[in-house]
């Protein structure tokens, strides 16, 4: 036996190889089974799934992909933080130097195009679970888990809009949060606001709706660009990252991923 192969051995039957590493290779269903129930990352998955339920063309392979990317824009997001300063006075030559200098731009290019990607991805993988019937019992709560997921991606995408502090960016938001106003009870504008009332003094008014909450305002200002980048940083990516472990976790109690109709 070779000095390398002597090595090996010593490492693998050293306690601090045993105390990391339950168990050996995986060359049987036990010892397959065994390695994933004692690993952080893999015991989330089931450890058989139906060969028919994997194939690319009943997956189309959205939904990995759409995590997959996920995990590119945490990493490019976090890189860019190190860059980027959500004050107005720098947001908008931040994203210029970011565009013009920093690793050439392809950071920040990355970073968009694929948050462009992700919102295709999610989608396309919720119309491939609808069609083969996949929210069908026992599925219907992951399908309501991945609905809420989907709606965190669009409020990621739409939280980072404003960050670039442009023209564009700024109308965009103030159209789209004008919208806000019409939320149901929480909107100054919106059904059921007027009957909000104590005495004769509205509790649902411009200072104090749905769209003053979203804006830190009454209108796009610091307030917004600096509560938009904590949404988007930090809050909303921690609640996708907790459902997308429960997403996972439910797809192995439920048998796996469903397998053809």
């Amino acid at each position: 036996m070779s000095v390398f192969g002597n090595i090996g051995n010593y490492i693998r039957e050293s306690q601090i190889w045993g105390s990391v590493f339950r168990h050996g290779i995986p060359r049987d269903r036990r010892t397959r089974a065994m390695a994933v129930l004692s690993n952080v990352f893999l015991h989330l998955h089931p450890v058989a799934v139906r060969k028919s339920g994997i194939r690319l063309s009943f997956t189309w392979c959205m939904g990995g992909l759409t995590f997959f990317l996920f995990l590119a824009e945490t990493i490019t997001g976090v890189l860019l933080m190190f860059y980027y300063r959500p004050v107005v006075e720098y947001a908008y030559n931040d994203i210029i130097q970011l565009r013009a200098h920093v690793t050439l731009g392809l950071l920040r290019e990355i970073h968009r195009w694929g948050a462009h990607a992700m919102v295709i991805a999610i989608w396309l993988h919720m119309l491939r679970v609808f069609l083969t019937g996949s929210y069908k019992p026992p599925r219907e709560f992951n399908w309501g888990v991945g609905v809420i997921l989907l709606k965190l991606t669009l409020l990621l995408s739409f939280t980072g809009y404003l960050l670039p502090w442009d023209q564009l960016a700024i109308w965009a938001i103030t159209v789209g949060s004008n919208m806000a106003r019409a939320t149901p009870v929480l909107g100054h504008e919106g059904p059921g606001a007027a009957a909000m009332m104590i005495g004769d003094v509205p509790l649902i008014h411009a200072g104090s709706d749905a769209r003053f909450l979203l804006l830190a305002g009454t209108s796009v200002g610091p307030g917004a660009l600096l509560r938009f980048y904590v949404l988007h940083c930090i809050f909303i990516p921690l609640v996708v990252l907790v459902l997308i472990a429960v997403h996972f976790w439910r797809i192995r109690k439920d048998g796996g991923i469903s397998g053809p109709l």
